[in-house]
C-alpha cells in the first residue's frame, strides 16, 4: 500500500460501478484487471499508449481523457546540475493515423506546471 492515505481520483468517463468493483481489491487483483483491460482493448483493436519514463525522467501522473492521456513529468540532466529535477511539465499524449493506415503516438507539449498542481 502507498504511503499516502488519499485515494487515486478514477478518470473522467469511468462508471461508478467500475470504480466501486476496482477500489478495494489488491494489488495482485488490481495487476489481473489491468492485464485483462489491455487484452479487451487489443480485442477490440486498441493498443494502449506507450506512456513509459525515459532513463532521465520521472512520470509524476497519468490521467486518461476521451481523445488523449495527461501526462505530467519532470526530467533530470547530467550530474552537477543544481536546477535539477526539471520541470513538472504537462503532455497530451494521442495515437494519431498516419496516411498508410498505421498510427503513431505523438506527444504534445502544454507548458510547465505549477508544484502545487
Amino acid at each position: 500500500m502507498t504511503e499516502s492515505s488519499e485515494r487515486p481520483t478514477p478518470p473522467e468517463g469511468l462508471s461508478p460501478e467500475l470504480v466501486d468493483a476496482l477500489t478495494d481489491r489488491s494489488p495482485e487483483e488490481l495487476r489481473k484487471a489491468i492485464v485483462h483491460a489491455q487484452e479487451l482493448l487489443h480485442y477490440h483493436g486498441e493498443a494502449e499508449l506507450p506512456v513509459e519514463a525515459e532513463d532521465n525522467e520521472d512520470i509524476l501522473r497519468v490521467t486518461e481523457h476521451e481523445g488523449h492521456t495527461e501526462v505530467v513529468k519532470q526530467f533530470r540532466c547530467a550530474d552537477g546540475c543544481d536546477d535539477c529535477p526539471h520541470g513538472p511539465y504537462l503532455y497530451h499524449v494521442t495515437e494519431e493515423p498516419q496516411p498508410d493506415g498505421s498510427h503513431e503516438v505523438h506527444w504534445s507539449f502544454m507548458g510547465r506546471m505549477r508544484e502545487a498542481e
